[in-house]
């Protein structure tokens, strides 16, 4: 890792640190000599976590645990709170915590309600009670957002989770556009977009990664890697999926709008023959 913001003493904060892509994280910042503040709302795993990731820091108490609900901004400014007593001056964010229950248009409410609680007010939430203080100190900085192919393609099946995701990638291009324009500013912002990743979160019961996925680890390399490039859209390929097949779905729904074609029209029965067609060029 040969980032600047990534050395020891520098401050990371991780939320979903507690398994899957945020826990590969963390122990990968703790690996570089960072102090490493970890989130996560459930004490029992964020426990087992600080654990983990203590056995790879450079030094003892350099792992700081706090239980934090990223969908209330209380929380989130509590949790501020606790790592500048404890450590000051954060450099790196790391808003990654996500959960998929599943939901349907007109499914339950309680579903909407905890996805977009989660997945994109928790990182507006994040952003905005660490993003001041990052700016003000003057050092180089990183906030890096967890997205999901699923809120650029949107493919039919999870509303909640698209419209979740599509919001995290708007609203870090807005992020990366102010942070680029403000005078003095050292803080840069990326969006993660991760594939097929084998977590909690994607497991569905199974207890072996399928063939197809990467593990939490291979992202964090690929992710560590993009960061050294400077590239804003991490665009994670995995086992199944490369980029150029990435490109080639992401173009064809942009190009529903440009085409006039109707909305999802890989999935549509006039247009999907088109589209496995357009694939094959």
């Amino acid at each position: 890792m040969t980032h600047p913001v990534l050395k020891p003493g520098n401050v990371a904060v991780v939320t979903g640190a507690a398994s899957g892509i945020g826990l590969a994280s963390a122990r990968a910042f703790a690996r570089s000599g960072m102090r490493v503040v970890l989130a996560d709302n459930s004490e029992d795993r964020l426990e087992e976590a600080r654990e983990i990731v203590s056995a790879e820091a450079s030094g003892s108490g350099h792992v700081l645990a706090v239980t934090t609900d990223v969908a209330s901004l209380a929380s989130v400014e509590g949790l501020h709170d606790t790592v500048h007593a404890r450590f000051g001056k954060v450099h790196l964010l790391m808003n990654n915590a996500g959960i998929q229950p599943g939901s349907s248009l007109f499914g339950p409410q309680a579903n909407w309600d905890a996805v977009l609680g989660v997945n994109l007010i928790g990182v507006i939430n994040g952003t905005r009670a660490f993003g001041p203080a990052m700016l003000a100190h003057g050092e180089p900085g990183l906030i890096i957002n967890t997205g999901s192919k699923q809120g650029i393609t949107t493919p039919p099946g999870d509303p909640a989770y698209n419209v979740s995701k599509a919001g995290v990638k708007a609203f870090t291009e807005a992020l990366e556009h102010d942070l680029r324009n403000q005078e003095g500013g050292r803080i840069k912002a990326h969006l993660l977009i991760p594939g097929f990743v084998f977590t909690a979160l994607t497991a569905n019961g199974r207890t072996e990664k399928p063939a197809g996925a990467w593990t939490p680890e291979q992202t964090v390399a690929f992710m560590l890697e993009s960061l050294d490039r400077g590239d804003f859209y991490i665009l994670c390929p995995d086992n199944e999926v490369t980029r150029a097949l990435d490109e080639k779905r992401i173009a064809w729904a942009a190009g529903d709008i440009i085409e006039n074609r109707p909305p999802l029209s890989r999935w549509h029965k006039d247009h999907g023959a088109a589209f496995a067609d357009w694939l094959k060029r």
